[in-house]
């Protein structure tokens, strides 16, 4: 027999991280968002593709490079017809690469707005006494663990700091932080006191 409940929580960011660049229209750094568009240049057989972000004050666009001076008998055909169509999860896909990002911009900020989706994968047989949270992060995400908790469970952030201050929140792996991002694979335990008093934690 079981008091624990394990959830899977998937946490879906909405915005693409944002890169920091010096604006040649407003002459200093500005926020650049991704357009979901992608430039493709084709001269002879050589084929160059760039991401196309717009500064999120002016609108000046900055390319971000994909492909570069690649021969075109090297680039799968369904890749090739995905950048010339700005296909949208290839877009995301290049728009959600933080750490390719940081090697072109240096300066990245992440966001933590975020949809979470939560499936139950066992239930408890007993009154809850546990709570089991295993954290799937597909895409860089800026939400910290601490206010995914207090927005997730509907508790106060300093409640959730005191849980794991007294013991009763323990994150996996070991130095895992509750101030910084949520990342994939991570794993929130819980325990319930007082379970009657807590709000509803099952799948939505």
């Amino acid at each position: 027999m079981s008091d624990v409940l394990r959830v899977q929580w998937t946490i879906i960011p909405r915005t693409a991280p944002q890169p920091w660049l010096t604006c040649s229209r407003c002459g200093e750094p500005r926020r650049f968002r991704s357009s979901d568009k992608i430039r493709v240049n084709a001269n002879g057989k050589r084929v160059d593709a760039w991401l196309i972000y717009k500064c999120t004050c002016c609108g000046s666009t900055w390319n971000r490079p994909i492909l570069e001076r690649r021969q075109v008998q090297t680039i799968e055909p369904d890749f090739l017809t995905s950048l010339r169509t700005s296909d949208s999860m290839l877009t995301r896909r290049f728009a959600f690469d933080v750490e390719g990002l940081r090697r072109r911009a240096g300066r990245v900020e992440e966001f933590d707005d975020a949809l979470v989706i939560r499936n139950v994968l066992s239930e408890s047989t007993m009154p809850t006494r546990q709570l089991e949270i295993l954290c799937s992060v597909p895409e860089p995400v800026g939400l910290r663990v601490d206010r995914m908790l207090a927005n997730e469970l509907q508790l106060s952030r300093s409640r959730v700091q005191s849980l794991a201050k007294i013991g009763e929140l323990v994150a996996f792996p070991p130095g895992s932080h509750l101030r910084r991002a949520v990342r994939d694979g991570m794993r929130l335990v819980i325990d319930l006191p007082g379970y009657s008093g807590w709000p509803a934690i099952r799948a939505r």
